[in-house]
């Protein structure tokens, strides 16, 4: 069955870095993209940062372009999110999803809290 975890959440100061990994596992990955959606406290999930089959097909919400990177490891089947001068407002859940077979598919979500 399809399965993504995600992982490399925690709690960081502002200005630091961190890497979320989504690992799939169950589907053909080198043929589906990954989205990373966040969830902030009584907010709605949103898409942070989406990639295709290959990394110059991505996309950044305005939020984080310029923050954050998203890559993937076709030998792991991960997909990495690089998130570089994390502020107080990326603190969130963050989810990573894929879509296959008129299905959504979600992993169970890395908390990332940015505090001082």
């Amino acid at each position: 069955q399809v399965q993504l975890v995600e992982s490399g959440g925690g709690l960081v100061q502002p200005g630091e870095s961190l890497t979320l990994s989504c690992t799939a596992s169950g589907f053909t990955f080198t043929h589906y993209g990954i989205t990373w959606y966040s969830q902030a406290p009584g907010k709605e999930r949103d898409v942070a940062a989406s990639i295709g089959l290959d990394d110059e097909l991505a996309y950044y919400a305005d939020s984080v372009k310029g923050r954050f990177t998203i890559s993937r490891d076709n030998a792991k089947n991960t997909v990495y999110l690089r998130m570089d001068r994390l502020k107080p407002e990326d603190t969130a859940v963050y989810y990573c999803a894929t879509h296959l077979g008129g299905s959504t598919y979600w992993g169970q979500g890395t908390r990332v809290t940015v505090s001082s």
